[in-house]
């Protein structure tokens, strides 16, 4: 038997039939962080669940975030310490038994600048304090997120050499947690709830919902796809006001330019650059395990923008660039940008009122939407505390139900989730153990079954064809979009995508091959 938490055509399949011809307790519309983590809190609870997404999983705003998961260090200095608190919790729960083979601790250092008035300095201070105390109390010790200290400018300079030390009188640093990849961590969730019975659809888009059913297109083939639940969970972030017009939803733009980390000097650390004019708002520099660096983010209303391909205005670009630029001993300039992103922040307008900042004002509590006789509606929030909004969303489900099942998901582990000490013992490539935990030494044997899943894609780059036969085989990839913009991310830099096309085209229609094959033999073996 296949492993369960495979998700694939065939699962989809299997998914589809099922779907037809039974009513599920709980059915999830839209598989970004928070659908998935509907399904899984729900399917853990004992619950039968569907979720289905329009395209991939993580294609709209869950995979192109700032890849942190954060204790809220902005929330405290907008004095929003409820926020802070809850995503100090659920960063503990992630790092300590969710996910700790894809959150990893990265440190942050704040500059504190000769130019700006000495209680900006002292305020970061007693922030940090104040932070670091938040770590303590919520459960997460030092082992993990390390104590936060005043820094020299030697050592500002060793951990973050392209600042200019020269403009500073010191720096702080300070400890987060940061994903190895968005996208990955959503597929985590997926897999997990498949791996707990939850039936996984993708490419199955809904066009109406009730309270009890779901209307929806398999876009593969055209064919209708009626969905009876005993409940429906409307958990589309951008757009969710397309089936809640109860909700007005601000869709706010976060956008991220990539460079090469030798240009920054291959950081060892994180820094911020406070945004002028705009106390506790910052600008991040956050150096990735594949030799990028991101720097980001804008926080813009963008009402009109494609909520799976966002373009980045160029008045973003100019805006990240003078605010870093700030900070620098050699300024960034255009031709150093090697990609760009952006994501759609679904923010509740409604609930939480609009600030003189415009959306980066809006706080990043999410809502629960329970009204009788409508689906229920999850939304706003943030990758961090997705946990908690599923856990929130799936109570108003049992209620609505009249069941007890209680939350299990604090420390329930995801596929591939394990401690330092056994992911220390897998043989493969610490690369690949940060990118699939326990699942690393399987890719890591695809490599032996052909000579072309051993091959890296392209000169200069790790990521060999066994990960994408991976993708298709067991992380529901069945494109070259899924593969290069979200599997392997190379789509960030688009030069880097393209010398990996032709090598990752090949490997799709290797692996579309082989499961073929394995669906016919399976068929003759079942005697159909």
């Amino acid at each position: 038997m296949k492993n369960p938490s495979w998700i694939n055509c065939e699962s989809r399949q299997r998914a589809l039939e099922h779907v037809a011809h039974h009513t599920v307790d709980v059915v999830v519309v839209g598989g970004g962080i928070t659908g998935a983590g509907v399904a899984l809190d729900a399917v853990s609870r004992g619950l039968s669940v569907a979720l289905i997404e329009s395209h991939d999983f993580g294609a709209g705003t869950s995979g192109y975030s700032s890849k942190l998961i954060h204790g809220g260090l902005r929330y405290l200095a907008r004095m929003d310490f409820a926020v802070a608190w809850e995503s100090a919790m659920e960063r503990r729960w992630l790092m300590s038994n969710i996910a700790p083979h894809l959150v990893r601790p990265l440190g942050f250092v704040i500059p504190d600048a000769r130019s700006a008035p000495a209680w900006e300095g002292a305020a970061a201070a007693l922030g940090v304090v104040i932070y670091d105390v938040l770590r303590r109390l919520s459960g997460l010790g030092s082992k993990t997120l390390p104590r936060p200290q005043l820094l020299s400018n030697q050592a500002v300079t060793a951990l973050a050499p392209a600042l200019d030390v020269t403009a500073l009188r010191r720096g702080y640093l300070y400890w987060d947690g940061q994903a190895v990849d968005d996208a990955r961590l959503v597929l985590g969730v997926v897999r997990t709830a498949a791996r707990h019975g939850a039936h996984v659809l993708r490419d199955v888009k809904a066009s109406s919902l009730t309270a009890t059913t779901v209307e929806a297109v398999d876009t593969r083939t055209g064919a209708r796809v009626a969905i009876q639940a005993r409940a429906v969970v409307n958990t589309t972030g951008v757009w969710a006001g397309d089936f809640e017009p109860q909700l007005s939803v601000t869709p706010s733009r976060g956008t991220h330019l990539v460079v090469r980390a030798e240009r920054m000097g291959n950081p060892h650390a994180a820094h911020t650059v406070g945004v002028p004019g705009h106390f506790g708002r910052y600008v991040f520099v956050l150096p990735q395990p594949c030799g990028l660096v991101y720097i980001g983010l804008t926080d813009e209303a963008d009402h009109t923008a494609d909520g799976h391909r966002p373009q980045v205005p160029e008045h973003d670009v100019d805006f990240l660039l003078d605010v870093v630029n700030a900070t620098l001993t050699v300024p960034l300039t255009r031709e150093d940008v090697v990609g760009s992103f952006a994501g759609l922040r679904p923010l509740v307008e409604a609930a939480h009122g609009d600030g003189p900042d415009g959306t980066a004002d809006i706080s990043r509590r999410h809502l629960i939407r329970d009204v009788p006789g409508a689906p229920i509606t999850v939304v706003g929030g943030k990758m961090t505390t997705y946990r908690r909004m599923a856990q929130d969303a799936v109570d108003a489900v049992v209620a609505r139900l009249g069941i007890e099942a209680s939350c299990r998901t604090k420390t329930l582990p995801l596929v591939g989730a394990a401690s330092a000490t056994v992911l220390g013992t897998i043989d493969a490539p610490a690369r690949l153990v940060a990118k699939y935990g326990t699942e690393a030494a399987a890719v890591q044997a695809l490599q032996l079954q052909d000579p072309r899943l051993a091959e890296p894609l392209f000169d200069g780059t790790e990521i060999t064809g066994a990960e994408l036969f991976f993708a298709v085989q067991a992380e529901g990839a069945a494109s070259m979009a899924d593969l290069l913009e979200r599997r392997t991310r190379l789509a960030f830099v688009p030069a880097d995508a393209a010398l990996a096309r032709g090598r990752a085209e090949q490997i799709l229609a290797m692996a579309e091959s082989f499961s073929s094959r394995e669906q016919t033999s399976a068929r003759n073996e079942a005697g159909e």
